[in-house]
């Protein structure tokens, strides 16, 4: 009889914390790889997309500083 009043006890808990939750709270869910393993696939995700990024950028640096040399080269051609 115990075991089935903790039941009870327990059901009614969850069903009230149900209803008190906003909807807004209630809709927002996490991800398994978050539930599980905290913060870490998150760092680990911006930090890919960090260095994806900074190899990118430095490949458009190099791109513009080769134009810039062929420019250069040219306009000292022309004058020249």
């Amino acid at each position: 009889m115990a075991d089935d009043y903790k039941l009870v006890k327990y059901i009614t808990e969850q069903v009230v914390i149900y209803m008190e939750t906003p909807k807004q709270q209630a809709s927002v869910k996490e991800t398994w790889s978050t539930k599980w393993f905290g913060m870490i696939p998150i760092s680990l995700a911006l930090l890919r997309d960090k260095s994806a990024t900074r190899s990118e950028s430095e490949q458009q640096a190099e791109e513009l500083d080769e134009y810039v040399a062929e420019k250069t080269e040219e306009l000292i051609s022309h004058n020249g």
